[in-house]
């Protein structure tokens, strides 16, 4: 594994974003990866703008990002001590307005889709669909 020097702000510049830390977050809970249309499903946002929060974080050194067929998956970077307790501070975030409870829940809902633990069905919220192409 090679290592990446990565500066502390450029990690909370890309967790300044509302919709960063849900992903981070999701991610951090379940110790999921996902692809782009499982989080745009999941989180209920458009396509354009998931894409953008993945590159933000994956730029930050917190996600990495692997190709299989048409998907991309992304997922945590892991076994870096200084990341591991950063993704234990995003789990214990209070949910006052139980957002991050409805995005686990539509995380879980979407990732039962999966044929051979694998997304093969694009996005699925029929709005966002329409908007995606």
């Amino acid at each position: 594994m090679h290592s990446v020097n990565i500066e502390p702000q450029e990690i909370f510049q890309a967790l300044s974003d509302g919709t960063r830390i849900r992903i981070a977050r999701l991610l951090a809970q379940t110790g999921s990866e996902a692809c782009l249309c499982e989080l745009v499903d999941c989180l209920l946002e458009p396509q354009s703008n998931v894409s953008r929060h993945l590159k933000v974080l994956r730029q930050a050194g917190l996600l990495t990002a692997m190709k299989d067929g048409r998907w991309v998956y992304h997922r945590l970077v892991r076994d870096v001590a200084h990341l591991e307790r950063l993704y234990e501070l995003l789990k214990a975030l209070p949910d006052s307005d139980n957002l991050f409870a409805k995005d686990l829940a539509n995380f879980q809902n979407r990732m039962s889709l999966r044929e051979d633990g694998r997304c093969r069905i694009g996005i699925q919220t029929m709005a966002l669909k329409v908007e995606a192409g």
